[in-house]
């Protein structure tokens, strides 16, 4: 493991000049249609354990299509709870209900949305994405209907997510008021989009987060998913400026000055895959009151178990617990 993005002293500095689409907030208003009223289902789920317990979720996504997920709620909590909402990693899908339960061992209620279309890497999915793309796409997910705005895979990716935190916002059991988004890599890019495309998250804790700055990840990321559009615009050469138009939609750098909740990064100088330059421009262009957590000698880990016990501690500080 070495080096090989911008020094820390140089992240610290660089702050990135990042085209904004002129239609962006109206391409947001128009997918999200945040006047909809959000539909979940909760079944609860026996998994054995005496002190949380558990439904499985269906929250209805982009399109209305149906995305899963887990509840987690601590067995004798009382009153509305604070509420963690945990998006995935790239390639990552739920997985097993007893995997993740840190959270609600802590007190807080836990909804962890699984991931449309993913599944394959370190845990099962359990949630299609039923579209179809034109051939030419790199295995992945970076380029499915890269070319359109309108068509690309994170358009609904990241719709998804805004509604999980729309349900978690309403269910009988959460605090409204105390609604926090997180997530690594994919996850943090998810949760930085979301912190700024839906102000009423309490607050935001992305970890070491992918989908930031693509026009410098996609040059400069040694290992990992920005690799796909490289591939992709290595055989499809006239293409380069409508994929990163495309991109700017979604780029969770360029969303983050709509961002105004309080915010929590961990960025990993040695991270080969999201590079900490492209986490600090997200950093440096957030909109709200932030703090950063560097860990100067990791990899794309990030802080790993460690980090937990600083968000822990971040947000009992932000609630008053």
């Amino acid at each position: 493991m070495a080096l090989s993005d911008l020094t820390l002293a140089e992240c610290w500095a660089y702050r990135p000049d990042l085209a904004v689409p002129e239609d962006l907030d109206a391409f947001w208003k128009r997918t999200l249609r945040v006047d909809e009223p959000v539909e979940a289902t909760y079944e609860p789920v026996d998994t054995g354990l005496t002190q949380i317990r558990t439904w499985s979720v269906t929250v209805a996504g982009y399109g209305g299509e149906p995305v899963h997920g887990w509840l987690h709620l601590p067995t004798n909590a009382t009153g509305p709870l604070p509420c963690v909402v945990e998006y995935l990693g790239y390639g990552r899908g739920r997985g097993l209900p007893h995997e993740k339960l840190f959270w609600a061992s802590a007190g807080f209620a836990h909804l962890i949305m699984d991931t449309r279309g993913q599944g394959w890497s370190a845990a099962p999915g359990d949630t299609a994405d039923p579209h179809r793309y034109p051939a030419g796409t790199v295995p992945g997910f970076l380029t499915r209907g890269v070319t359109s705005p309108e068509d690309f895979y994170y358009r609904r990716l990241i719709t998804d997510a805004v509604r999980f935190a729309r349900a978690a916002r309403e269910h009988p059991a959460v605090d409204p008021d105390r609604v926090v988004v997180t997530g690594i890599s994919q996850g943090g890019g998810l949760s930085l989009a979301v912190a700024a495309l839906f102000p009423e998250v309490a607050a935001a804790m992305p970890d070491v987060p992918f989908l930031c700055d693509f026009p410098r990840a996609v040059q400069v990321a040694g290992q990992g998913p920005y690799g796909e559009v490289a591939e992709y615009l290595a055989l499809h050469r006239g293409q380069s400026s409508q994929v990163f138009r495309t991109l700017s939609y979604v780029d969770a750098a360029v969303l983050a000055p709509g961002a105004t909740a309080p915010a929590l990064f961990s960025i990993a100088m040695m991270d080969q895959i999201c590079p900490p330059s492209t986490c600090f421009a997200a950093y440096h262009r957030y909109g709200g009151d932030k703090e950063v957590r560097v860990y100067e000698f990791n990899d794309h880990e990030g802080g790993e178990a460690h980090h937990q016990l600083e968000q822990l501690a971040w947000l009992h500080k932000l609630f008053g617990r």
